[in-house]
C-alpha cells in the first residue's frame, strides 16, 4: 500500500510531557495524550485490509483551566486523582480585554467564510443556499451568482467556502454543498471562478457516494495543505454502520488533487472495496479542520452522539472508530463501547464528554493576540462559547471557555489577515463577529 505524502510527518517539535491519571467530573474536558513512542505508531503506514498491532494503553490527562477572558465565566471545578490532590491551575491568565465587534447582521444560518485579497472583502455562505460578499460597506444585499442548487433541508445546504491557495491568479472558489438527486442528498465539492459579484464556470469537482433521504450529517470542511491536495470531510448521513465501511464515502475524510481528480499516493489506492480518495474513515460528523501551522498535519474535530465529541491528527489510512466505540452513548441512553488503546481505532487528542457540539477550528497564527498564538480554537453550538486550547506538540496542557456569556452558537472560527478573529453565529438573524484587542485603534476591516 502506498503511503499518502499529505499524511502526518513526524516532525520536530515540542517534546511531550508525561501523563497523568485524573478523574473526570462532568465539566470537565477528557484527554487522551500520546507519548512520543505512540507518536511514532502513528505515522506508520497501514498494512493492507486495515489490520494493525495493538498499541500501548495511554493514559488520561487533565486540562488546567486558565483564567478567563474579561466577562466571561466558566463552571466545574479541576479534576482530581484518586488519593492525589487536585491538578493546580495554569499559572498563566489569558486576561487579555476584549473588544467584540458585530461585522455585520442578517445572515441567516452563515456557515463558513473565507478571506479575499485585501480591499475585496469576505466570502460567508449562508445555508438556505446563498453565498454574501462582505465589503468595506458592510453586506452587499445581493448574494454572488452562479452557485449550485442546494438540498436546503435538516443539517443540509450550502456549507464551506474556502479560496484556492494561489487565488490571485486562479479566482478560484471552492464550495462543499448537499446535492439533491434520485438518491435523496449528498456532500459534493464545486468550484467557480469569481468575477465581480459573480461565480462563473461552476462545476462539480467531486460528488460523494454518501447518498441519504435523510438530513443530517453531510459534514463538510474544506482545508488545502499547501502541497497540491485538498481535504474533505464528509458525514456519515445519520447512518454510523457507513462509517465503518469504507466502501462508500459517508463518513471519511477525501485527499484530492485541486482539480477533484485522486492522488496517485492515497493510502487505500489500488485496495480492493475501498474508495481510492479516502484519507481516512471511521468518523461520525466532522464540522471543523486545520492544518498545523508547524506540522503540516491535518486536525479535525467531529461530533458525538451523546457526549464523545472528539479531536484528532489525521494519519493516512486511519480508522477513527465510529460507530464502533465512543466516549458518548448512543441518544437513547444505550451505551457504546469506550475507544480501546490497545485496539485497531486511533485514539482522540481529546474529547468533550458532555458535548459541546464542535464547529469551525483555527490554529490562530496572527499578531494581535500575542498570548494567543499557536492556540487552537473551536466553535461550540451546543455549548454556546468559543472554545481556546493550548497544546504542547500534540499534548493538551490547558483550555478556557471564552464569550460564555453572550450564549451564541458559534458555528466558525478562522484567523483573519489582520490578526484578529472571526466567528460566524448560527442563527436565523446571525451575524459575523470579529474579536480585537481592545486597546487596539478600531478596526474597518473588511
Amino acid at each position: 500500500m502506498k503511503r499518502g505524502s499529505g499524511g502526518y510527518e513526524c516532525r520536530a517539535g515540542t517534546p511531550v510531557p508525561s501523563p497523568k491519571p485524573f478523574v473526570a467530573t462532568q465539566e470537565t474536558t477528557a484527554l487522551l495524550p500520546i507519548t512520543p513512542r505512540a507518536l511514532l505508531d502513528r505515522v506508520r503506514p497501514v498494512p493492507a485490509r486495515l489490520a494493525r498491532a495493538a498499541r500501548p494503553t495511554r493514559a488520561t490527562l487533565a486540562l488546567p483551566l486558565l483564567a478567563l477572558l474579561t466577562g466571561c465565566s466558566s463552571s466545574g471545578s479541576g479534576p482530581e486523582a484518586p488519593g492525589n490532590p487536585a491538578l493546580a491551575q495554569s499559572g498563566e491568565s489569558s486576561a487579555v480585554p476584549v473588544r467584540v465587534v458585530s461585522v455585520v447582521q442578517g445572515l441567516e444560518h452563515p456557515w463558513g467564510l473565507a478571506f479575499l485579497p485585501e480591499g475585496e472583502g469576505i466570502l460567508v455562505t449562508e445555508r438556505p443556499g446563498r453565498l454574501r460578499l462582505i465589503g468595506a460597506e458592510g453586506l452587499r444585499p445581493e448574494p454572488v451568482s452562479g452557485t449550485p442548487e442546494v438540498h436546503a433541508q435538516g443539517q443540509g445546504g450550502l456549507l464551506d467556502v474556502a479560496l484556492h491557495p494561489e487565488f490571485a491568479r486562479t479566482r478560484w472558489v471552492y464550495l462543499t454543498y448537499s446535492k439533491p438527486g434520485n438518491g435523496g442528498a449528498t456532500t459534493a465539492l464545486a468550484r467557480g471562478r469569481l468575477e465581480g459579484g459573480a461565480l462563473v464556470d461552476t462545476e462539480d469537482l467531486f460528488v460523494a457516494d454518501a447518498w441519504g433521504t435523510g438530513g443530517r450529517h453531510f459534514g463538510s470542511r474544506i482545508v488545502f495543505d499547501g502541497e497540491g491536495h485538498l481535504y474533505l470531510s464528509i458525514g456519515d448521513r445519520g447512518e454510523g454502520d457507513r462509517a465503518g465501511d469504507p466502501s462508500d464515502h459517508a463518513g471519511t475524510t477525501l485527499r484530492l488533487l485541486e482539480d477533484g481528480e485522486t492522488p496517485e499516493d492515497n493510502p487505500f489506492l489500488g485496495e480492493p472495496d475501498i474508495r481510492p480518495q479516502i484519507f481516512s474513515y471511521g468518523h461520525r460528523n466532522a464540522q471543523g479542520m486545520d492544518v498545523h501551522p508547524e506540522t503540516g498535519a491535518i486536525w479535525q474535530h467531529e461530533h458525538g452522539p451523546r457526549g464523545g465529541d472528539e479531536l484528532h491528527v489525521l494519519r493516512p489510512g486511519g480508522n477513527y472508530g465510529w460507530p464502533d466505540s465512543s466516549f458518548g452513548n448512543h441518544y437513547n441512553l444505550l451505551r457504546i463501547p469506550d475507544p480501546d488503546p490497545r485496539g485497531d481505532a486511533e485514539l482522540p487528542l481529546l474529547h468533550w464528554t458532555p458535548s459541546i457540539a464542535p464547529s469551525g477550528m483555527t490554529f490562530y497564527t496572527g499578531d494581535a493576540f500575542p498570548q494567543w498564538r499557536g492556540d487552537l480554537f473551536v466553535g461550540a453550538l451546543a455549548g454556546r462559547h468559543l472554545q481556546r486550547i493550548r497544546f504542547e506538540g500534540i499534548t493538551p496542557v490547558a483550555w478556557e471557555r471564552l464569550l460564555e456569556d453572550r450564549g451564541q452558537r458559534i458555528r466558525d472560527v478562522r484567523t483573519g489577515p489582520d490578526g484578529f478573529l472571526y466567528l460566524l453565529v448560527d442563527a436565523g438573524d446571525g451575524e459575523l463577529l470579529r474579536l480585537e484587542p481592545d486597546d487596539a485603534p478600531p478596526s474597518h476591516s473588511p
